[in-house]
């Protein structure tokens, strides 16, 4: 049935998009595996295009999440140096 739905997606996706790329992951097996299904319509060079886009947001996202992080919160000034 798990099968069935990304095929159900696939599907869909195909009678309105002219690409796309669909990425699934089930569940972690209690050995730590997971199932990743990949599907592409389209130009290849389309499917590469937007995997290329979706690194690179999915790259500045993690920055900018690193930066939140890791940035020293700003201190009242208390005005002895001011």
């Amino acid at each position: 049935m798990k099968k069935d739905l990304h095929e159900r997606i696939k599907k869909m996706l195909t009678r309105e998009y002219e690409g796309y790329v669909l990425v699934t992951c089930r569940p972690a097996t209690n050995d730590g595996n997971m199932q990743v299904d990949m599907s592409y319509e389209g130009d290849p060079v389309l499917a590469a295009y937007l995997m290329d886009g979706a690194q690179r947001y999915l790259e500045e996202e993690q920055e900018e999440n690193k930066q939140e992080v890791c940035e020293e919160p700003e201190l009242p000034s208390l005005g002895f140096y001011s």
